[in-house]
Order: structure tokens, then C-alpha cells, then sequence
């Protein structure tokens, strides 16, 4: 499956639009990643441990983005956008949603 966040791939023409596809991913944090977080903000650097936590939720969304393509009979998708939101009580969870327009080419 090709997946590109631009709307064409060039030398390989669209033959049929199959319609935009949506997923998304939603994992909860938990209360040792938020006080590791919490460290790191106070003696500055990166959160690896949320970093993996991000990382994961994105590719579980693409990976549900490549199954909703496979149903619908697409060979690719374009124009592939991720977005990242925090939700539930107190911004608990993390989001990451994904669409992209399915396409046979």
C-alpha cells in the first residue's frame, strides 16, 4: 500500500477515487509516563517515554487507514493527514487521527 501526504504520486496516474477514509487511535497515559514527563520538564530535555507513546498511536492509526483502504479496494492513499489531540477528563488520553483519500492507481 502507498501512502503519501501529497495528492498525486507523479508516473502513477489516479484510475479511480474510492472516497476519503478516517482512523484513529487512542491510548491512555499513565501516571508513571506523567511523572517521567514531569521530571523532564523540570530539568529539561525530551520525553522519550511519551515520544513512544506517540509513535505507537500513529502507527496503530495508519495501520487502521491501510485496512479501511484494503476494504474499499485501494491500492494507495493520498493526501494522507495526522492530526494529535488530547481527550477524556483532565486531557488523560492521547489522539492520533489520520485520513487520506483512498485511490486505485
Amino acid at each position: 500500500m502507498l501512502i503519501t501526504t501529497t495528492p498525486f504520486i507523479e508516473g502513477h496516474p489516479v484510475q479511480e477515487y474510492k472516497g476519503a477514509i478516517y482512523a484513529q487511535s487512542i491510548l491512555g497515559a499513565n501516571v508513571v509516563l506523567d511523572l517521567l514527563a514531569a521530571i523532564r520538564d523540570f530539568v529539561g530535555g525530551h520525553s522519550k517515554s511519551y515520544e513512544r507513546v506517540l509513535a505507537r498511536a500513529r502507527e496503530d492509526a495508519l495501520k487502521a487507514l491501510v485496512k479501511e483502504a484494503e476494504k474499499v479496494g485501494a491500492n494507495a492513499i493520498l493526501a494522507v493527514d495526522l492530526d494529535y489531540n488530547t481527550v477524556g477528563p483532565n486531557a488523560q488520553m492521547m489522539m492520533v487521527s489520520v485520513s487520506g483519500t483512498a485511490v486505485v492507481l
